[in-house]
């Protein structure tokens, strides 16, 4: 069984994630690529903005690299944009011998939506933020009744920043941090690749990403890393948990 419910009304997943029945609720009443898909567009049209308002030239191509996305999406992204109403895209020099170029101009309307977007990036990661240390902390409660200690860190930067302060608030400390991609150090502990997993004495590893955690947790699965191991900071969605029951 891949669902329990805890003394407190909390459920904990095989992954190790627990959360209010309510928030449990919430999740799964909204399917998870559609909250990915406003996310990310949401944050694509943030940095768009602010890349426009920071006044300086800029190309289609260079604003692709900024976004990390095709040239092609970008174009797309500009247009909606400009349906909106919150850029206006100019051709400069207007001298036929000149070759086309393209300008980019934040609206009235794209000043007031960048400020809307701002503030809406900021709220969503500051209730991202509290909700994964929370998620973090009642699957962390669990486990420590049970005498776990050996914990790694899968991941780095911000989210292995917050599951390492809610260790320390259970007097805990990493016994490793892992990653795709090592490098160097963390928090005075060295990098490890994650093939290094395979083999590692761990009582429970932290899956330390705000994005869905769906994906890094087939990942580890490849890597046989026990399902019943894995705590993540947000909640797998239905369909995933619903499989693991049937396994």
């Amino acid at each position: 069984m891949s669902v329990l419910v805890g003394h407190h009304g909390f459920f904990l997943t095989r992954c190790g994630a627990a959360c209010s029945s309510t928030e449990r609720s919430n999740d799964e009443q909204r399917p998870a690529t559609g909250r990915v898909t406003v996310e990310r567009h949401a944050e694509r049209g943030l940095e768009i903005l602010t890349a426009i308002s920071e006044g300086r030239p800029l190309s289609q191509r260079a604003l692709a690299q900024r976004l990390g996305v095709a040239l092609g999406l970008t174009n797309l992204l500009l247009k909606r944009l400009a349906r909106k109403g919150s850029i206006k895209i100019v051709e400069f020099p207007k001298k036929p011998a000149a070759g086309k170029r393209l300008r980019y101009l934040l609206t009235p309307k794209g000043i007031a939506e960048k400020s809307r977007l701002t503030y809406d990036h900021l709220a969503y990661s500051i209730h991202l933020y509290q909700r994964s240390r929370q998620t973090l902390r009642e699957s962390l409660s669990q486990l420590f009744r049970t005498g776990v200690k050996r914990i790694v860190l899968y991941g780095t930067g911000e989210p292995a920043e917050l599951a390492y302060l809610t260790l320390k608030e259970f007097g805990l400390e990493p016994v490793g941090v892992f990653s795709r991609e090592p490098n160097g150090h963390f928090l005075g502990f060295p990098v490890r690749p994650v093939a290094e997993l395979v083999g590692e004495d761990f009582d429970g590893l932290i899956l330390a990403a705000f994005d869905r955690p769906e994906q890094h947790v087939a990942e580890l699965a490849r890597l046989n890393v026990p399902r019943d191991k894995i705590l993540t900071l947000r909640q797998l969605t239905a369909s995933v948990v619903a499989a693991e029951d049937v396994q």
